[in-house]
């Protein structure tokens, strides 16, 4: 290579070398003759002096020199005079003087956005020329933390046996929750190939194949509606192990959690992560993906409050209160804020008490016999100053809403550290959840889920009380992994599908080549996905996946860059035996 050195190496230890350094010009500035540039690459900055008593001939081109030039410096190393080193870069105790030769590589015109983190871009500029904002220090720094967690990663699990093996993008469609993409082909006109929501039945293939630990750090593609934390296309590391049970599971995951961890971002997590069944963070939390660094926990005054006089407690299945401590002085604007909030999440409305002078103050308190009065209070905590927040409502609107309104009032209210990581595993998920609209049941998990032995007599009974061997991996309140130990045998197979009306002929039809593959000697395995992006967005202190995604789309699935999804030639898609009818259903 031409450059000796980067731009973000030199030392004092460098003084008097002979350097070649190649880069693009982060400033410029002329101090009376002299001028300075900082000259930037991946690896930091580095000041270069131009004086005209030294080089006349690259001072004159140094000073038609303009951001995002990209140069070539010839030059020696020097300690900067006393008094200006810059404390705040690297290589700030040293300069290169330019004494021998200024080349510009090429010019640029001016970025319609600038190369700081100090300055930031619109979303749509940020991915319309998402190359400029990949120059940004910050946006580099996220995709070290990301190559250094996919090497973690990929470090662990071989150290503990695992193969990685990669899955095909061209595959049958299978039913996984969203839609497929689908990708026509030219040579089976009227056939298509889908692109893979998950390698999931293709690494339970391996498993019958006797590869025993597989992982991938596998790319995924689904259609569905974009948000933050949502892409078209993802990434996971997908994991399948034979011969293991649960715990089994959860000793390699919170292992290889811990190494990326510390790999990625220096940080040391505490194993074992806490472990919640999901009828108890269901109703602490109200939800299956709770956040731990505060507590602030959901109390059920079901029983308390029934009967009262208040038509919507009487009429209620589901009663939960949440005693937001010392915020009885919250304004009616702040209590609208949060009840709006409420509503949104499809409450009917929100319920607030306050707790003055050892009373409950509230446009409700008069359909509360003092006996309940007092009960609640009792029930709650509830002291002075505190401010009581109630929703009742069937269980699958309470619990939402109440988990929206804890994580809001846990921000509000500052409980917890930011940059703290709380890990849980929640387990015994139901195995089915109950289809209100067609008055049925639907795999909750999917439907190659073991049931729990002890349940297993549940299935042609009471379907509803019947458990999961699934898992999710939660941090912050975010489900970062979800796994479960798979149904190996036939007979079982058929018993959990028959509750959900599938029948073998239509599993024949889905993902018969698995079922196939199963008469051949199947082993017990279970595996689970760790969300990447998520996990790297997490370690970086982000919700938003698209700042870990080097080129991401836009919340209706665009490429502001390339302009993709983009028109297609009729060529090609006579070619490939489309026609498009757009807007017709």
């Amino acid at each position: 290579m031409k450059r000796t050195h980067t731009c973000g190496e030199l030392r004092k230890g460098d003084v008097k070398k002979e350097v070649i350094l190649q880069g693009w010009v982060q400033s410029r500035r002329d101090h009376g003759g002299l001028i300075f540039i900082d000259l930037r690459d991946r690896y930091g900055l580095t000041q270069v002096a131009f004086d005209p008593t030294i080089n006349a001939e690259s001072h004159k081109l140094a000073d038609t020199l303009r951001r995002e030039f990209v140069i070539e410096v010839h030059g020696k190393v020097r300690a900067r005079p006393e008094g200006m080193a810059n404390p705040n870069m690297a290589t700030g105790d040293v300069e290169v003087i330019c004494d021998k030769q200024l080349e510009i590589l090429n010019k640029a015109e001016t970025p319609p956005l600038e190369i700081e983190d100090r300055i930031a871009a619109n979303e749509d500029m940020r991915l319309k020329y998402r190359y400029l904002d990949l120059r940004r220090p910050s946006m580099l720094n996220h995709f070290i933390v990301r190559h250094k967690a996919a090497m973690a990663a990929r470090e662990f699990l071989a150290g503990q046996g695992f193969l990685e093996v990669e899955t095909p993008l061209l595959i049958r469609s299978t039913p996984e929750g969203a839609r497929d993409y689908i990708v026509p082909s030219r040579v089976n006109p009227g056939k298509a190939y889908s692109l893979p929501q998950s390698p999931q039945l293709y690494k339970q293939i391996l498993m019958v194949s006797g590869f025993d630990r597989y992982f991938q750090v596998a790319r995924c593609l689904r259609d569905e509606d974009l948000r933050a934390d949502r892409q078209p296309e993802f990434t996971q590391i997908d994991i399948e192990m034979t011969f293991v049970e649960q715990e089994d599971v959860f000793k390699v995951i919170e292992g290889l959690m811990k190494h990326m961890f510390k790999q990625a971002i220096s940080h040391d997590l505490k194993i074992p992560f806490q472990r919640l069944t999901y009828d108890e963070s269901m109703k602490k939390y109200g939800c299956d993906k709770p956040d731990l660094r505060f507590g602030l926990e959901l109390i059920d005054v079901t029983e308390v409050l029934k009967d009262s006089e208040f038509n919507v407690f009487k009429s209620a299945p589901l009663i939960k209160c949440l005693n937001a401590k010392g915020c009885g002085s919250y304004s009616r604007t702040q209590l609208e804020e949060l009840t709006a909030l409420a509503v949104s999440l499809k409450a009917k409305g929100m319920i607030w008490i306050k707790v003055v002078g050892g009373k409950l103050e509230s446009s409700v308190v008069k359909y509360i016999t003092e006996k309940q009065q007092k009960e609640l209070m009792e029930k709650t905590g509830a002291k002075d100053g505190d401010l009581l927040l109630l929703i009742a409502d069937k269980p699958t609107v309470t619990n939402p809403v109440m988990a929206g309104l804890r994580n809001e009032l846990g921000k509000r209210l500052k409980l917890y550290n930011p940059s703290e990581f709380k890990f849980c595993w929640i387990i015994d998920f139901p195995l089915y959840e109950w289809n209100e609209d067609e008055e049925r049941f639907d795999a909750a998990h999917h439907i190659f889920t073991m049931p729990k032995a002890e349940d297993m007599h549940y299935l042609e009974t009471d379907p509803s009380k019947v458990r999961a061997q699934c898992y999710d991996l939660v941090l912050n309140g975010i489900e970062v992994a979800s796994g479960s130990i798979r149904i190996h045998r036939s007979d079982i197979q058929e018993r959990v599908m028959k509750v959900i009306g599938l029948t073998h002929r239509d599993a024949e039809k889905k993902f018969g080549f698995l079922l196939e593959a199963f008469k051949y000697g199947a082993p017990p395995h279970g595996g689970i996905a760790p969300g990447f992006d998520r996990l790297v967005a997490l370690m970086l202190g982000f919700n938003d996946i698209r700042e870990v995604i080097a080129f991401p789309k836009n919340k209706s699935g665009e490429c502001p860059m390339d302009g993709c999804p983009s028109e297609q030639d009729e060529k090609v898609l006579k070619e490939n035996h489309i026609k498009f009818e757009v807007g017709k259903k």
